[in-house]
């Protein structure tokens, strides 16, 4: 049996025949590797600290971890075998694996409006977004995931493709769009509005929440609006929408799983609540820490609140 040949008959992502190719299929492994273990990291570094769950913009972060690794599980299949995750091809996930990145797309979403909702209106923002009315918002979207999973099971495949070709058109118009529109007004707000207020510990964590979902969403959209654009096109034109081999080999389809490699770095990088509190003295606790009596903590200035300036 050949060594490219999975025990279920599927190749890997390309015939390890050539070193290239080999590349290619390490790299793969190792994104996937690289996706689960960054964002279950700092999805155990939110749920282990109770003051980090206590906040709505970490409950988005949570989501977005758990979506990108499932992502970063069903990478495994679909960018290290021979996989089009197609209508028609008998090595798709049922739009399953697709489902879990447009996942992320919604919660970045949904935490753009947040913090926006949190620093236009900050009053309104504690009366009406409590941390239950946030879950159920997170909740929504991922049933209303499922549920567009569920109706492209059940319909003829003709209808499935006509209901995601202008289904994804509209969506990706106005998400991008309203995606745009709260980064610059989110940048405004963080440039200008919170100079005006005394400095203060508060001013600064508002500030580097901002930049951080600013960052987030631009990392974001520069990884995804390729392949936004690429797919709309094609359930328009009717084709499969495979210029290359399979989903591994594709770079646009590998572009969004880079971004959730990205998204959870930034979220390390940019969130020292989530550095100093959990990750360091609890997640990534070493014994090279404990052989030397190095602090993990240490290497995080105490009550330091902005990472990102602009």
């Amino acid at each position: 049996m050949n060594i490219s040949q999975s025990s279920a008959g599927l190749g890997t992502v390309l015939p390890l025949t050539s070193f290239e190719n080999v590349l290619l299929f390490l790299f793969n492994v190792i994104l996937a590797t690289a996706i689960i273990f960054l964002n279950v990291s700092v999805f155990l570094s939110i749920v282990m600290n109770r003051s980090l769950r206590s906040e709505n913009r970490f409950m988005y972060m949570l989501s977005t971890c758990l979506s990108d690794i499932c992502s970063g599980v069903s990478y495994y299949y679909v960018g290290v075998l021979d996989v089009r995750d197609s209508y028609d091809s008998p090595t798709r996930t049922l739009y399953i694996a697709p489902t879990f990145l447009g996942l992320s797309y919604m919660a970045i979403l949904a935490a753009q409006a947040d913090r926006y909702h949190a620093v236009s209106a900050p009053f309104k923002y504690l009366q009406r977004m409590t941390r239950n009315r946030t879950l159920l918002v997170i909740l929504a979207y991922w049933l209303y995931a499922f549920l567009i999973v569920a109706v492209n099971n059940l319909v003829t495949m003709g209808v499935a493709k006509k209901v995601t070709g202008f289904g994804t058109f509209v969506a990706n118009i106005f998400t991008v769009i309203i995606m745009i529109g709260l980064n610059v007004r989110l940048f405004l707000i963080a440039k200008f509005q919170l100079e005006r207020e005394p400095p203060s510990a508060e001013r600064d964590n508002k500030r580097a929440s901002i930049y951080l979902i600013i960052i987030v969403a631009v990392c974001f959209l520069i990884a995804w609006l390729p392949i936004f654009l690429h797919i709309t096109a094609c359930n328009f034109a009717g084709s499969t929408c495979y210029t290359f081999r399979n989903e591994g080999s594709d770079p646009l389809r590998i572009l969004p799983r880079v971004n959730a490699v990205l998204t959870p770095l930034l979220y390390i990088r940019g969130s020292a609540y989530i550095t100093r509190s959990t990750l360091l003295s609890k997640v990534w606790r070493t014994q090279c820490c404990k052989r030397k009596s190095v602090n993990p903590l240490s290497v995080v200035k105490k009550d330091e609140a902005v990472i990102f300036k602009m």
